[in-house]
């Protein structure tokens, strides 16, 4: 996938806590390259830090910069983080199978993150009185999306195919709040075929070293 780079100054701008720049980071630790995490919290009191926009109009996280080059756009990022950097290759190398791991990342961006992390997670978890509608619609929203998942995943080891891909880092932070909901937990127990993958990927290295 073209030329590899040495290793060299990389930054995420970002939180912790957040899905999308832990998506960034377990890439980073695939591919065995060092950064550095600069805060940036969206929800702060104070707004945005000075400047920040410049690197990200929308005013989102993540932004990344590698050696003055800067993107915006976690796929955009994850992509850029394995062609530019030698490491374990993240995406297949067959034309289907690559197209599979980004239908998946598409379906997590779209179908997913929403009902798992706003739906269920956060008001489950981080509100005094939690909207039981909300949480009960993002249950089912998430019951379709975990059951479409599963025809893809068809009894493989991983979401791309026969080895980790981009679509395995990029659904395990969203896997990782929902499960902390009870309700999120005992719904992927339903599904024996993710409930594996996600036990494999919760032993990743990669994983554990991204934890909030």
């Amino acid at each position: 996938m073209g030329g590899r780079m040495k290793m060299s100054a990389v930054t995420v701008y970002g939180a912790a806590y957040s899905v999308y720049v832990r998506i960034v980071r377990i890439a980073l630790h695939e591919k065995g390259v060092p950064y550095d995490l600069v805060p940036v919290d969206v929800f702060a009191e104070d707004g945005l830090p000075t400047g920040y926009r410049a690197r990200h109009p929308f005013g989102r996280i993540p932004a990344f910069d590698h050696d003055g080059f800067c993107l915006y756009e976690t796929s955009a990022i994850t992509r850029y983080v394995d062609e530019a950097f030698t490491g374990p290759t993240l995406q297949p190398r067959g034309v289907r199978e690559r197209a599979r791991m980004n239908q998946i990342i598409a379906m997590l961006d779209n179908y997913a993150y929403r009902p798992m992390v706003w739906d269920v997670y956060v008001q489950r978890t981080e509100k005094r009185s939690a909207d039981e509608e909300l949480v009960a619609t993002g249950l089912e929203k998430t019951r379709t999306f975990l059951a479409a998942l599963s025809i893809l995943l068809g009894g493989g080891n991983w979401l791309g195919g026969a080895a980790p891909s981009l679509a395995d880092f990029h659904a395990a932070p969203m896997f990782a709040l929902f499960e902390r909901a009870p309700e999120g937990a005992a719904l992927v127990t339903e599904f024996p075929e993710i409930l594996a993958w996600w036990e494999q990927v919760k032993a990743r290295p990669s994983f554990m070293a991204t934890g909030a």
